[in-house]
C-alpha cells in the first residue's frame, strides 16, 4: 500500500501508526521512503526525515542511501525501490510506501519506464543551463515536446534538463509523466492520500518552515558544505536548502530566507494535490481525522494477494 499527499499532512506520522496497527494483529510491515530528498544522508531537518530512533522498532528502507553530490534521479530509484519491495513481500511482510515525491510514487506503482542518462550530453545541456538559464532549454524543448514543455514549465531547469536530454536521446517525448490512464506496476494496491483544507495546511506549512530554521537548518547546511552540497545537482537546489545556502553567503537574509522557502513550499504543496489527485482508484482521508488509523487499516483490509 501507499500513502501519499501533499507535505505537512502526517504521512510518516500515519505510516508508523498504520505499522504498528498491524504488527498488533500479526501482519509485520515495513516501511519504504518515496521522498526524494529524504534520500540524502544529513538532510534531515530540512526534510522532516524521520530519524532512526523513531522507527519503533519498523524497519525502513532508502533512506540516507545517497551523499549530498550525488544526483536523485527516478531512473535509478525506481528499480532500487521496487527489489526492496520484492525483498519485503518475500519475507511475508507489507510494504508500505510512503512520500509526496509524485514522480517517485508513481514509478513505482505504475507501469512507467526511464530511459538512461548520457553523461557527455547532461553535461553540454547543464552547461547551457548554467550560462543561459532555464529560458533558452524551455523553447527548444517546447518545440520537441510541447506537452512536456506545458507539464513541467518555463523555470524548472532541472527537469528541463532532463527532458531535452530524453528527447535527444530517443527522439520520442519524455517519459516519466504519469500517464491520462495509468495500469498499475501489481494489483491489487492500495493508495491512501492524506487531505487538508487549504488554509489549515497553509498555516502548517508555514510554520514548519519556521521551525526549520528554530531547530537549526543553518547549522545542518554549514555541516554539509564540507560533504559537497554547494556542488550537489539536486541537493543544493532542494527547498530550504538553497535558501539556507543564500542566507550563509549573505545574498538573503533571515527573514527573507524564510518567507521564500514558505512560498515556495506552499507551491509545491499545490502541486502535490495536482499530482495525487491524478491517481485513479486512490482513498482520500482527513489528515486529522480520529478514525484516520481505522480507516486506513480498513482499506488495507480491502488488499488481498502480495501487494497488501
Amino acid at each position: 500500500m501507499a500513502i501519499v499527499g501533499p507535505t505537512g499532512t502526517g504521512k510518516t506520522d500515519l505510516s508508523l501508526a498504520l505499522a504498528e496497527a498491524l504488527r498488533d494483529r500479526g501482519r509485520s510491515a515495513e516501511v519504504v521512503n518515496a521522498d526524494a530528498m529524504q534520500q540524502y544522508r544529513g538532510m534531515d531537518i530540512g526534510t522532516a526525515k524521520i530519524r532512526p530512533a523513531e522507527w519503533r522498532g519498523i524497519p525502513h528502507h532508502l533512506f540516507d542511501v545517497l551523499d549530498v553530490t550525488d544526483e536523485a534521479t527516478v531512473a535509478r530509484y525506481q528499480p532500487a525501490a521496487r527489489e526492496t519491495i520484492a525483498d519485503i513481500l518475500d519475507r511475508g511482510a507489507t510494504p508500505i510506501l510512503v512520500g509526496g515525491s509524485g514522480l517517485y510514487v508513481s514509478s513505482v506503482l505504475f507501469d512507467l519506464r526511464f530511459p538512461g542518462t548520457d553523461p557527455e550530453l547532461r553535461a553540454r545541456l547543464e552547461a547551457e543551463l548554467t550560462e543561459h538559464g532555464p529560458g533558452m532549454l524551455f523553447q527548444r524543448l517546447a518545440g520537441l515536446d510541447p506537452e512536456a514543455a506545458r507539464r513541467i514549465g518555463s523555470r524548472n531547469g532541472r527537469r528541463i534538463v532532463r527532458a531535452l536530454e530524453v528527447a535527444e536521446l530517443t527522439g520520442t517525448s519524455v517519459t516519466g509523466a504519469l500517464p491520462d490512464e495509468p495500469s498499475l506496476w501489481h494489483e491489487p494496491t492500495v493508495v491512501i492520500g492524506l487531505a487538508a483544507p487549504r488554509d489549515e495546511l497553509v498555516a502548517r506549512l508555514d510554520a514548519r518552515v519556521e521551525r526549520m530554521w528554530a531547530d537549526g537548518l543553518l547549522a545542518e547546511v554549514t555541516d554539509l558544505i564540507p560533504n559537497g552540497i554547494d556542488r550537489g545537482v539536486t541537493a543544493r537546489r532542494a527547498i530550504g536548502y538553497a535558501q539556507a545556502l543564500a542566507e550563509l553567503r549573505g545574498e538573503l537574509g533571515r527573514e527573507d530566507a524564510i518567507a521564500q522557502t514558505q512560498q515556495l513550499t506552499r507551491r509545491y504543496a499545490r502541486r502535490q494535490v495536482s499530482w495525487f489527485k491524478r491517481y485513479p482508484g486512490i482513498h482520500w482521508l482527513d489528515y486529522d481525522d480520529e478514525e484516520l488509523v481505522d480507516s486506513a487499516l480498513a482499506l488495507a483490509g480491502e488488499a488481498s494477494g502480495p501487494d497488501r
